[in-house]
């Protein structure tokens, strides 16, 4: 599909309600497009199925974004600080009930028939964060500096500290609350009017209204169309992808209420989906489980109908369009280096090989579209993109330049920082969308071409530190083979790498052990490594062997604060070895420690390990928290607080945490030291 017929598909979505067809698509297409194209039809369906724009109905049917998501209702839980001031922050809870290119400022909202004013609130990014999170933590900050432009000016003055002050565009609910007498635990009911357009009809429902067992079915149809969604699709391309796809999955009752709001289910209701970090992103998963790294470079170009070009760049593992390519040449231009050549080595770079019959070919198209930027390409109009797009196009090759070197090499992916291909596909991926940006005669606005800059500078911060982890990998992994070929006759063992990550923090740990370690002896190099001094209850759990066990091993009584016996599960057998799990197939464990953390573990790959050294600690990030703490959301405010609060609130969090307490540090030394004294 050319990009025209590609904007004649979005049109086309964008309008229909009622389940269509890929023909009905194509017949849209035709009216506006009179390209031809051989198999229009299959296309679409190709397309549609890659970008996850439409539902799939049945074999032959689909259904639009527009056609799923209006009308239904859904639920919005206004929070204290929203009544005490009288606002109401449309955020992200309107995902996915509103069209995904609209901010949520766009979005408009009425009462009783009637449009419900706007006001502004000012205060600290901080405060108002939590209302744009489902869209991804990472990606908060942004929602709330688009929301004027006077914000994404102070965003832009200093991309390392958030601005002390912004405001935002709020719903003016005083007049509501008040003659609607609306009180804590109320609720409003939403209906979308208009998709395409994003506007609502709010409703409120009284906090008595709904029976529990009614919005308990809600929660079922919730906690399915999730999980649905993860077995699918993933962790998928977005947040908003996922949630798009769990209120598909999740069926006519997810879609309907009563039900509890979307921030209630993922943050207070749910116990088996949560965030988890995914690269350089967050998403939600299950709960307690890592999600898998790959070794590809994913995009969301990679689709079926790539032309001869992006093809030819596909077969390379270089994910990209042709207008990335364009960007290459217009910065060849810039640059005032015309040899074939040396783009070329640019856009592929030689670790990944070229022959020489696609090296004519690639030339040749390379020179056509030289010689036709060359009549309209200006030196002094791009002055100001030109810079950009040079930086942002040499890390675009150092990425794939290194992720290919890592995919080539003989290293264990054990030994490499926990999801390192996902952040380097997310670095091509940002990197690229940058350079498309980027491939344009007409200059960009100074405000947009300042963000690029900020975001690229990040983007180079993200590749030098992943790049440096990853370089300390890599000889920490040389100079164990090293030791291992000269002992390896008398004084190895079987051992197995072991990740440990503390739930809910970025805190993790790798650690090489016997493959006869036991659960006990786990226990107590969990503690080691994490700095921790076993005051607390411990237990192992697997959910896959739990299923198996008889009732009479799973129940146990222990005394409650109340004094009442009640029955949990003593965990797994401590006398059991990582050679056991792994036989029977288990690669994913939790640790529960106290009642405050737990810790994930995955049991990773084999290798050979010294006997005289047989536990260590190989990599890790994050400095661990003090366990006498309450647990991974105070131990996240803390750090905020130590990154971005007042000097008292940083003095009371050294308290807490300890005078010299870095939330980065990780001293792989010191937790060998303590793993030698286990």
């Amino acid at each position: 599909m050319t990009i025209s017929q590609e904007d004649a598909l979005y049109d086309f979505l964008e309008n229909v309600t009622q389940p269509f067809t890929p023909e009905d698509a194509a017949v849209h297409i035709r009216k506006h497009n009179h390209q031809k194209i051989g198999h229009l039809t299959a296309e679409i369906a190709s397309f549609m199925d890659s970008r996850k724009i439409a539902f799939p109905v049945d074999p032959k049917r689909w259904l639009s974004r527009r056609g799923c998501f209006e009308p239904v209702r859904f639920v919005i839980n206004p929070t204290r600080l929203e009544l005490l001031n009288g606002i109401l922050i449309p955020g992200h809870r309107c995902i996915p009930f509103a069209n995904p290119v609209l901010f949520p400022q766009e979005y408009l909202f009425y009462w009783e028939g009637v449009l419900i004013a706007c006001t502004t609130i000012e205060g600290s990014p901080e405060e108002f964060y939590p209302y744009y999170s489902i869209y991804g933590e990472e990606y908060a900050p942004q929602y709330v500096a688009r929301d004027n432009p006077e914000n994404e000016a102070a965003f832009n003055y200093d991309p390392y500290d958030d601005p002390f002050e912004v405001s935002i565009k709020v719903l003016d609910m005083r007049n509501i609350y008040r003659e609607s007498s609306f009180v804590p635990g109320d609720r409003f009911v939403v209906r979308t009017l208009n998709w395409k357009e994003g506007r609502f009809e709010l409703i409120r429902v009284d906090k008595e209204q709904w029976p529990k067992a009614a919005l308990q079915d809600w929660y079922a149809a919730a906690e399915q169309g999730f999980k649905a969604s993860f077995e699918q699709f993933g962790p998928g391309n977005s947040t908003e992808e996922q949630i798009a796809f769990a209120y598909w999955y999740g069926g006519e009752r997810m879609r309907d209420v009563p039900a509890y709001s979307l921030e209630d289910f993922l943050y207070d209701k749910t116990e088996s989906i949560e965030i988890a970090t995914y690269g350089i992103e967050t998403r939600f998963w299950y709960a307690g489980k890592e999600i898998p790294d790959h070794k590809l470079l994913e995009s969301n170009q990679n689709l079926p109908d790539r032309s001869v070009i992006e093809e030819l760049l596909y077969k390379k593992r270089i994910p990209v369009s042709e207008y990335v390519v364009l960007s290459y040449v217009r910065d060849a231009l810039f640059r005032n280096d015309l040899d074939i050549a040396h783009i070329i080595e640019r856009i592929i770079p030689p670790v990944l090989g070229i022959t020489e019959r696609e090296w004519h070919f690639f030339a040749g198209y390379i020179e056509d579209v030289l010689d036709e930027l060359k009549e309209t390409y200006s030196l002094f109009k791009d002055t100001a993109m030109g810079p950009i797009r040079q930086r942002v196009g040499e890390l675009h090759t150092a990425v794939l330049d290194l992720t290919v070197r890592l995919q080539k090499g003989e290293i264990d992916g054990s030994w490499l920082p926990k999801h390192t291909f996902i952040i380097l596909s997310q670095i091509q991926g940002h990197a690229a969308g940058v350079l498309e940006d980027l491939s344009t005669d007409e200059v960009l606005p100074a405000v947009e071409l300042e963000a690029l800059d900020n975001s690229l500078d990040s983007m180079i911060e993200t590749y030098e530190d992943i790049k440096e982890l990853i370089d300390e990998a890599l000889d920490s992994f040389r100079r164990n083979n090293l030791s291992v070929v000269k002992l390896r006759s008398t004084h190895t063992k079987e051992g197995r790498i072991i990740q440990a990550g503390i739930g809910g923090t970025d805190v993790w740990r790798r650690i090489a052990v016997p493959e006869t370690c036991q659960l006990g002896e786990l226990h107590r190099i969990l503690q080691a490594v994490f700095g921790w001094t076993a005051v607390y209850r411990f237990r192992f759990l697997c959910a896959a062997l739990l299923s198996q066990r008889p009732v009479s091993q799973v129940i146990l009584y222990r005394d409650t604060k109340v004094g009442t016996p009640q029955p949990e599960d003593p965990g797994l057998d401590l006398s059991m070895t990582v050679e056991s799990l792994s036989t029977q197939g288990i690669t994913e464990l939790s640790y529960e420690y106290g009642t405050a953390w737990t810790v994930k573990i995955i049991i990773l790959s084999r290798l050979d390990i010294d006997k005289q050294e047989a536990i260590r600690c190989i990599a890790g990030a994050g400095a661990a928290p003090p366990e006498s703490m309450d647990g991974p959301v105070r131990f996240r405010k803390y750090i905020t607080m130590l990154e971005q609060g007042s000097f008292a609130e940083q003095q009371k969090v050294l308290h807490e945490l300890g005078q010299h307490f870095d939330p980065e540090n990780f001293d792989m030394d010191a937790c060998n030291q303590r793993l030698q004294h286990i």
